[in-house]
């Protein structure tokens, strides 16, 4: 029978040095991906969820991991030189008492699990702000105005009517949780639950306060300012703490999420920290070299070109990119694709003078050489003017 079973560490995935933390969150995912609750029906799903709960319950105590790294599942067979005795046949409920925690948190059902009725922080309430893309680069101050849930102030939270109190809850005993047994496939369970008549507070009002109508607080409207950060990108979220919903039983306030959506730019794109965009360079400065105004987040800057820059080319800006959320005097760069721009509409003489340029560049000598000296001196000059003439017009 020991060799038909699968080794407990393929079957989670892992190398055998794994560490305890690592054979932990293996066996979450694999009993995730095959627990019956997702998978109804399915006999397979549910053969590899008791195999997964089957290898963890080994390799997730050290000493019989130790024994199954020397001894293999022989270990655990009736008689085996392990001598173990460890039988996965039958009722697996008190295996899932071992480790019920990790089920609680995943599954909400299987093996047994305790309700807390202590003092229960508030649920977390969520919001949504749009800033520009300057403002994501800089931080800014906003303002929300939203509905909030306050305390009471008739009853201070009590949820009763003021010269009365709130009695003891008759199905739980003032414990606020109530035990039900359920069977599964692993044999029967018993489950606590948060009390449905007192929902886990272990008090019933009976007389409620006319304000709030028994819930303990009223919802008000209220401006709250929020920070945003330098660096902030599209999608990331603010937390402020305190702003969200009540605690109950006398715990903390949850917090409020601000998700953050940025406006689009007509110039800068972002990626990360860095910035790119495109930048016009005319057709004389290309061919000449020279200055080129750059517009960044910080203002235009003048950057040199040398002659021959073809369209395309990409420059760096260092430091113009966008701050650093854990600190803004680190900044990204800003990259900046130069796009030559070759002129649309030209004059006759403009054309003859670029086609003479084309024939200096590539040294035509059908004509005579006086004539050539001639023309050429003719033609340059209305190469001159005509780049003059860009030039002004770039201006």
């Amino acid at each position: 029978m020991a060799e038909s079973k699968r080794d407990y560490y393929e079957v989670l995935g892992i190398s055998k040095g794994a560490t305890e933390a690592e054979i932990k969150s293996a066996y979450r995912k694999v009993a995730k991906k095959y627990h019956p609750d997702a998978n109804p029906g399915n006999a397979e799903a549910e053969v590899k969820f008791k195999e997964a709960a089957e290898a963890y319950a080994v390799l997730g105590d050290a000493d019989k991991r130790r024994q199954y790294d020397q001894f293999g599942h022989a270990a655990f067979e009736q008689g085996g030189m392990g001598g173990g005795g460890f039988d996965f046949s039958g009722d697996m409920s008190d295996l899932f008492g071992s480790f019920g925690d990790i089920f609680g948190d995943l599954f909400g059902g299987g093996g047994r699990r305790r309700a807390n009725n202590g003092p229960m922080k508030g649920a977390n309430t969520r919001a949504g702000i749009r800033i520009t893309f300057d403002e994501a680069v800089f931080g800014t101050e906003k303002e929300l105005d939203l509905n909030l849930k306050e305390e009471c102030n008739t009853c201070h939270g009590s949820g009763a009517k003021p010269g009365t109190s709130a009695e003891t809850c008759q199905k739980c005993g003032g414990r606020g949780q109530v035990a039900y047994a359920e069977r599964t496939i692993f044999g029967m369970s018993q489950t606590l639950q948060a009390c449905p008549d007192c929902r886990g507070t272990g008090k019933i009002v009976k007389e409620k306060c006319n304000d709030c109508r028994g819930v303990g607080y009223q919802t008000v409207r209220k401006k709250i300012q929020v920070s945003i950060p330098a660096g902030i990108d599209h999608g990331q979220s603010i937390r402020i703490r305190g702003k969200g919903e009540p605690g109950e039983r006398g715990g903390e306030r949850g917090d409020l999420l601000v998700e953050v959506a940025v406006s689009g730019h007509p110039t800068f794109q972002r990626q990360d920290y860095d910035i790119f965009s495109n930048a016009p360079l005319s057709f004389t400065t290309a061919a000449l070299g020279g200055e080129v105004r750059i517009s960044t987040v910080d203002g235009d800057v003048m950057y040199t070109v040398a002659p021959g820059t073809q369209t395309g080319t990409r420059v760096r800006l260092r430091g113009k990119g966008v701050p650093s959320l854990r600190n803004k005097e680190v900044r990204g760069d800003h990259y900046v694709t130069l796009v030559v721009q070759v002129p649309t509409k030209l004059t006759s003489e403009q054309k003859e003078a670029i086609r003479h340029l084309e024939e200096v560049m590539n040294g035509d000598k059908s004509s005579a050489a006086g004539a050539e000296k001639k023309s050429e001196k003719k033609g340059m000059k209305k190469v001159k003017e005509f780049f003059d003439n860009l030039v002004d017009d770039d201006k």
